[in-house]
């Protein structure tokens, strides 16, 4: 733990935590006596496919577009993302009466571009390869004068996602039991950033892992360098909600004091994840929603005998490519 003033306290995640429990789902946590089994753990899952919106985004867009004043929200919010971002900033400016834009990726899943649109949002298409997606939702802001909501990079969305921990903090706290991992994905570091926020200020032993794509581990090579580095992977990874170059700023300003390490998982490996989820857990998880869970279940962090918590970020996945995975 370290002295030095972070960005966000877990003040501001209660706080955030009383903004919006009236539109939020507070999820459980899950026991699983064959992944205990398959991976000599005591597992307790916590399923944010089962979230409003279908992911764990709905926290942070709600508790930064509650944030607003009364006199800018006429003007609307704008933000960029591959799709979860995008359906949980749409969602929670339908519920305040606001116009929403979103700035989306050309190749993002159809159902998170419909999705998207079904919550009332305009849906701005970029080319992720050869356009900007912050500066296109930059122009759009200064021309409208709405507020541009990050997906990560926020005190306010970090706040928002730390509630996660939260949840994980007071329901293991409230079994008697003190957890020695929690492990959730990270794109930007926002989920992460506030999950270890709120764990730390109850269980400040608790080991807090990143799990990242393969090849797509900025936060594990940042971590190692102990300061904010790209990686260098230019191709593609089945987890599109986590193509992030590089760690926030804000995010790893968090992270670099409150994380104890970083662990991958291949395509191959979240593709058996995501399988297992289904046949085993009865529940449906995207692949970048899985990739905690396939580097627990493939041994990329010493969890034998430990009591660990593994966070499923989200569950939106095209049927089609959903289909093709299941039944490999």
């Amino acid at each position: 733990m370290t002295n030095t003033p972070l960005p966000i306290t877990s003040a501001d995640i209660d706080a955030a935590a009383r903004v919006i429990a009236p539109y939020a789902t507070r999820t459980p946590l899950l026991r699983s006596p064959v992944l205990d089994a398959l991976t000599g753990a005591k597992v307790f899952l916590k399923p944010e496919v089962l979230q409003r919106t279908g992911s764990f985004k709905f926290r942070g867009a709600f508790n930064k577009i509650s944030s607003i004043p009364e006199g800018e929200r006429g003007r609307g919010v704008v933000a960029f993302s591959s799709g979860n971002h995008a359906q949980g900033v749409a969602a929670a400016a339908q519920i305040l009466g606001m116009k929403a834009t979103i700035v989306m990726p050309s190749d993002a899943p159809v159902s998170k571009v419909e999705r998207t649109k079904g919550y009332g949002a305009e849906v701005v298409l970029y080319d992720r390869d050869k356009e900007d997606r912050e500066a296109i939702a930059r122009d759009i802001a200064g021309k409208s004068g709405a507020t541009v909501v990050p997906p990560y990079d926020d005190p306010f969305v970090m706040a928002g996602q730390g509630t996660v921990g939260r949840e994980i903090a007071e329901d293991m706290a409230a079994l008697g039991i003190v957890p020695d991992i929690v492990s959730a994905q990270a794109s930007g570091g926002g989920l992460i950033g506030g999950i270890a926020t709120a764990v730390k200020a109850r269980f400040p032993e608790t080991a807090i892992i990143v799990a990242e794509p393969a090849g797509f581990d900025d936060h594990g090579l940042s971590l190692r360098a102990g300061k904010r580095v790209a990686h260098s992977n230019a191709g593609r990874t089945i987890c599109d909600a986590l193509m992030a170059l590089t760690p926030g700023e804000i995010t790893f300003a968090v992270n670099q004091h409150l994380l104890s390490g970083g662990v991958t998982a291949t395509d191959d490996e979240v593709r058996k994840a995501m399988a297992f989820a289904f046949r085993d857990l009865k529940l449906v998880v995207e692949p970048g929603g899985a990739v905690a869970l396939a580097a627990l279940m493939h041994g990329r962090f010493d969890a034998r005998g430990k009591t660990v918590v593994i966070v499923l970020s989200g569950g939106n996945v095209d049927a089609d490519l959903y289909a093709r995975i299941i039944n490999a």
